[in-house]
């Protein structure tokens, strides 16, 4: 198998067994997936489903049992932990539901860091973190720390921090968990409109409401893809400022 020239996502038959001694967890069982540049897929499900067995496995954060998964033109199945890290690094922008920021370490610092990592320049990480905190609506809060934004801005600053190093894909492991619902429509039109700008998008949630914003929900059960059908999307800024006005609350792009 030489991998599909359009998709960015290949997996074909991939399985990931946990061996606990005397006992063998089938997490995953012969997964066939296909995500192809540009596309927003959501990929939903129950705990205990495989969902994020399926992401560690997507980010390259872990390797299957047995089946094959390339990415972008690699077959990354086999890969050393070393290529998988070079792979992460170059391919995938990640954004958790805990946000993951360093607590003592401004806005700005945080989404400078992995380009520090990657040996760009102090100077040129700062210009890029300072333009990718500003086009997600963040340009009057890059010296705060953490605690000092909300939940929806913490939310912004991680997914710059993913974006910065202008990646092919953002892996989102539910990203409104810790959200109201104002600002998961945030969050999930800021989404929308990286999508729409060309950025591929996988989104890993319980939540059938999220998943709805997606082109294309995909439902894993049991470790088993039962379903993976195209959807049409609903318009999270438009379903924001329709919930704003129904509970008398002024949309503020800010948050």
């Amino acid at each position: 198998m030489n991998g599909d020239d359009h998709a960015l996502i290949h997996m074909e038959r991939l399985s990931k067994i946990y061996d606990l001694g005397e006992v063998h967890v089938h997490a995953l069982r012969s997964i066939n997936l296909e995500v192809n540049t540009g596309e927003m897929v959501a990929i939903r499900g129950p705990s205990g489903s495989g969902k994020s067995t399926l992401m560690n496995i997507l980010g390259c954060l872990d390797r299957p049992t047995s089946g094959s998964y390339w990415l972008n033109g690699q077959d990354v199945s086999r890969m050393s932990p070393d290529q998988l890290a070079g792979i992460r690094n170059r391919t995938i922008g990640f954004v958790f539901q805990g946000y993951n920021l360093l607590p003592r370490t401004t806005a700005l610092e945080n989404v400078e860091l992995p380009l520090l990592y990657s040996g760009h320049s102090s100077r040129h990480s700062r210009q890029l973190a300072r333009e990718t905190l500003e086009s997600l609506g963040l340009g009057d809060r890059i010296y705060h720390l953490p605690h000092q934004l909300s939940g929806g801005q913490q939310q912004r600053v991680a997914i710059s921090r993913a974006l910065v190093t202008n990646p092919r894909m953002i892996l989102a492991d539910e990203p409104t968990g810790n959200l109201d619902t104002l600002t998961s429509l945030d969050v999930m039109s800021v989404f929308q409109q990286l999508n729409a700008d060309g950025i591929t998008i996988v989104l890993i949630t319980h939540e059938l409401d999220i998943a709805s914003y997606a082109h294309r929900v995909v439902v894993l059960t049991d470790g088993r893809v039962i379903r993976d059908q195209s959807n049409v999307p609903r318009d999270a800024r438009a379903d924001r400022t329709r919930l704003a006005a129904e509970v008398g609350e002024v949309p503020d792009e800010a948050d």
